[in-house]
């Protein structure tokens, strides 16, 4: 029965905030968006500084203040670390791993990285004298996204954005994870987060999970399955 039938409201559909990773910003999202926006879903791309847990933070929380109603907020990479924290916002019913780092109360990405193969990317990495870092056009072509078009990875490379290093020593509050249903996209192809880490972050986070053979950018190379999956949080997710 209709909720018109009912005489009720129908409920409402929650906004999509996207949370980008590090070495880019909210652009990463474009093929993503348009896929969201033609299922009648509204959608915001955080900007996020990288310049530190905090700072990522604020500025996620203040496109979440600006919301008017449910949202799904969906992070890439150390995004994932932003909405694990920014998540507790009351406006965020869910939340969206996309091949992203979940860490648990009191843990970083160094910690939560512990035991797991060291991701071939690191030897790719370049430090600024203020401990800024960047990808070289090598690591950004296949490490960061060794199935994005090369064209479209050169664009990676040129527009990067640095990430202070020191947030990926900065630990976690209680996860928002803890109290709102998560879904998680695993890469099996990742060369940024190793995929073993990430299926044990999923499990650990009792996420619903798809697992494909992507890599660690796949709302670029498979943005199709990555709006799937972000379809699904919107469609169990209400006011």
């Amino acid at each position: 029965m209709s909720a018109a039938a009912t005489g009720g409201a129908a409920p409402a559909k929650p906004t999509v905030v996207l949370v980008h990773g590090a070495f880019v910003d909210g652009s990463v999202w474009n093929k993503v968006i348009p896929q969201l926006e033609a299922k009648g879903l509204k959608v915001v791309a955080v900007q996020n500084p990288l310049t530190s847990l905090a700072d990522d933070v604020a500025a996620t929380r203040r496109v979440l203040d600006m919301q008017a109603g449910p949202v799904v907020l969906v992070g890439n990479s150390w995004g994932g670390v932003v909405i694990t924290e920014a998540g507790r916002h009351g406006r965020v019913k869910s939340l969206v791993y996309i091949a992203a780092f979940a860490p648990a109360e009191g843990q970083s990405i160094v910690t939560a990285s512990k035991g797991y193969p060291t991701p071939s990317c690191f030897s790719h990495l370049v430090a600024d004298k203020e401990g800024f870092l960047t990808l070289t056009l090598e690591g950004v072509q296949k490490h960061l996204g060794q199935y994005v078009p090369a064209a479209e990875a050169k664009l990676l490379a040129a527009t990067q954005v640095p990430i202070r290093g020191l947030n990926f020593e900065e630990k976690v509050g209680v996860p928002a994870w803890k109290s709102k249903p998560s879904w998680y996209f695993v890469s099996e192809q990742d060369n940024m987060l190793a995929p073993a880490l990430q299926k044990d972050m999923a499990k650990n986070i009792s996420a619903q999970v798809v697992s494909l053979p992507a890599d660690h950018s796949p709302h670029v190379s498979r943005p199709g399955d990555v709006a799937k999956l972000i379809l699904a949080a919107a469609a169990a997710t209400s006011d």
